[in-house]
């Protein structure tokens, strides 16, 4: 197979230079056929992206950087696959087996991706046949390491590749229908945005100077009714904030009961250390009891501590997409031992791993990424007969890419026979929302959902964030992101008798 990519001349661009695309791992020959730019871009576009590299990329080049052609030249006619990025008329001559055109909310070419920008989102993206108009994939990326204009179509252009790629996999697509579309805003125009985003990034360095950034949180509260899966919102009984030393947060909680005694789980990340570990603090029917214990670190980052039961044993597998694998880990003394048992999938970066038991199957779902784009768009999933696998990846991965509703966010439930998952809703940023979505189809070729509610937080939940849900008998628990003032936590840490009285922090 050889593939034309068939890209503006005028605007040839870093993400343009490759000789390859990796298609289930097998590095599959591209070829350019430059052709000339149909529509002229904003006036001054160029030095808007020259100034967020310096400013906004800290002079590291990005995917949007102009390049100088190695050679131009017309289309060849001798691939068996045309990807066409430009926004000009499809060619009549050209006899390629397969013509696929990205759309960007519909249109063509880099304008379109550029006018959605400046419109104040990320475009949806749809991949067509051009032969027979017929739509193989669609997908909303997620922005959250797109950094300015520049880094906006980065992130947009790498996930179509992602989603080109897919397609040529040969892997039946799943074209879903998005949990949202994209936001129809007043464009700015591209001073106005760059403008806009240079603000940001100075108020952002301010606050991270002021301020540790971000600051997750647990919330935890006893229900004896109906609980967040029931109502749909954050209603009940009010929640609690687990306590934390100040420079360390707490996230991604997970309660589990294990002979008798109940701990919350989750991850603990040292600010000055910018490291996650596996925590965890035990809870009795008024609350946490003791201290927050370390049970488990690496070398490398953890988070998210998803803990399943299985053959009378207990089992962790925490996000270490950092390392490329999916480990799991037994538990020889609990709460406070784990031992690496095996390795479920290697050479992968798979966030948030979440497995539920389904029709005789174990399903194993996560955030998966290709090395280009953002982190939570993304989903995948694997399947096996046993826990320890082997396990199986799913006909149609990735299965869904939609920053809204891909993301793993917690626990499965099972409701009246139906079965549900929380999803992180990252439209508006990471950790923005938490979607309860129902699993429609599910099996090792199908797989469809339809988010039921969206939680965002709010009265019942004061803060910024919203991106963990799960529960334990009684015992529910969330995360949320709060600003945490750097002088706050240094205070904590002093001996009392050297704080004046006004400034001794209180007991709340």
């Amino acid at each position: 197979m050889i593939i034309e990519f068939r890209c503006e001349v005028e605007h040839a661009r870093r993400w343009m230079r490759r000789e390859t695309l990796s298609v289930d791992g097998r590095n599959v020959p591209v070829q350019i056929a430059w052709t000339g730019a149909a529509e002229q871009r904003p006036a001054g576009l160029d030095a808007l992206f020259a100034l967020e590299r310096v400013v906004l990329h800290k002079g590291k080049p990005s995917g949007a950087d102009k390049i100088i052609p190695e050679r131009a030249r017309a289309c060849i006619g001798t691939a068996d696959v045309i990807v066409d990025f430009t926004g000009a008329a499809r060619d009549p001559d050209c006899s390629a087996p397969l013509y696929l055109r990205p759309l960007f909310n519909g249109a063509t070419g880099e304008n379109a991706v550029l006018a959605a920008i400046l419109a104040g989102d990320l475009p949806v993206i749809d991949i067509v046949n051009e032969v027979d108009g017929a739509v193989l994939d669609r997908g909303h990326p997620s922005g959250e390491v797109a950094a300015g204009l520049s880094g906006a179509l980065d992130t947009v252009m790498a996930r179509a590749l992602t989603m080109v790629a897919a397609i040529l996999s040969g892997r039946p697509r799943i074209v879903p229908q998005l949990s949202r579309p994209a936001n129809a805003m007043k464009g700015r125009g591209p001073i106005g945005y760059v403008a806009r985003g240079l603000a940001v990034s100075i108020a952002k360095e301010i606050y991270r100077l002021c301020c540790y950034a971000p600051h997750w949180h647990v919330g935890w509260r006893f229900n004896d009714n109906a609980g967040v899966w029931q109502t749909g919102d954050l209603s009940g009984p009010g929640w609690n904030v687990l306590a934390d030393p100040g420079n360390h947060f707490y996230a991604d909680p997970f309660p589990v009961t294990w002979r008798g005694r109940t701990f919350v789980f989750f991850e603990d990340l040292d600010h000055r250390v910018g490291k996650g570990i596996i925590s965890a603090v035990e809870f009795g029917d008024a609350g946490p009891l003791g201290q927050v214990m370390p049970v488990l670190e690496e070398a490398w980052h953890l988070s998210y501590p998803f803990l399943i039961e299985d053959d009378g044993e207990l089992w962790m597998i925490q996000e270490s997409s950092l390392n490329g694998d999916v480990a799991l880990y037994k538990c020889v003394r609990f709460p406070d031992k784990w031992e690496r048992h095996a390795t479920l999938l290697s050479g992968i970066e798979l966030a948030d791993v979440t497995i539920t038991r389904h029709s005789g199957l174990h399903y194993l779902f996560g955030a998966w990424r290709d090395g280009t784009g953002g982190y939570s768009d993304s989903l995948a999933i694997y399947y096996a007969d046993r826990l320890l696998g082997p396990w199986l990846p799913h006909a149609s991965n990735p299965v869904l890419i939609d920053r809204a509703s891909a993301r793993p966010a917690g626990n499965f439930v099972t409701i009246n026979d139906r079965l549900w998952r929380p999803v992180q809703n990252c439209a508006d940023g990471y950790g923005a929302a938490l979607g309860l979505a129902e699993v429609i189809e599910l099996s090792p070729t199908t797989f469809r959902q339809i988010v039921r509610h969206s939680l965002k937080p709010g009265p019942a939940w004061p803060g910024r964030k919203l991106h963990t849900l799960n529960r334990c008998g009684r015992l529910e628990v969330i995360d949320g992101s709060r600003v945490q003032p750097k002088t706050r936590a240094f205070t904590r840490q002093l001996p009392s008798a050297v704080l004046p009285p006004r400034t001794r922090p209180s007991a709340a």
